[in-house]
């Protein structure tokens, strides 16, 4: 049964640091698939879009996405191509609680990637999904959208 994992918050140091590639005996664990599930279950009851593995305290390349046909897990995730157009959008995250803000990132994205199946895939992503894949593959190197952003506003609660 997955499990909800805490979400570490700005400044823990785990945040900043750059994360380990995946192993593909790692990949063919039950403790791999469990936190995979758990991550998974962790940002939909947050009411998150994504979600990478510094932010539950693992330096580790996987990240989860919500995409219109439900979660998927992303590792070693690599954005192969970018568009040369770029736009600004606002962007929150759950390791910088109350906080938003406007990010200029790619409009659209290639992203290699292995599944949870170990099969190498790639995602062709544009908008809001491009926009979450490139939020999320910054958390592997340690970067928040905060780094960033402009115009960063803070909701007081």
């Amino acid at each position: 049964m997955p499990k909800l994992l805490k979400i570490f918050i700005n400044p823990d140091p785990v945040l900043r640091k750059k994360s380990e590639k995946i192993t593909l005996d790692y990949i063919k664990s039950k403790a791999f698939s469990n936190l995979a599930a758990d991550m998974t279950l962790t940002m939909e009851k947050k009411d998150g879009v994504g979600l990478a593995a510094p932010q539950i305290g693992k330096n580790i390349r996987l990240i989860v996405v919500n995409t219109k046909n439900g979660p998927i897990s992303l590792i070693n995730p690599k954005i192969t191509k970018k568009s040369l157009l770029k736009e600004w959008g606002e962007e929150g995250c759950l390791s910088v609680p109350n906080a938003y803000g406007e990010v200029k990132r790619h409009k659209k994205i290639s992203c290699e990637y292995i599944d949870i199946n170990k099969n190498k895939k790639t995602i062709e992503a544009q908008g809001l999904m491009a926009r979450i894949i490139q939020h999320e593959i910054n958390h592997l190197d340690g970067i928040l959208f905060i780094d960033k952003a402009r115009n960063i506003k803070e909701i007081k609660l």
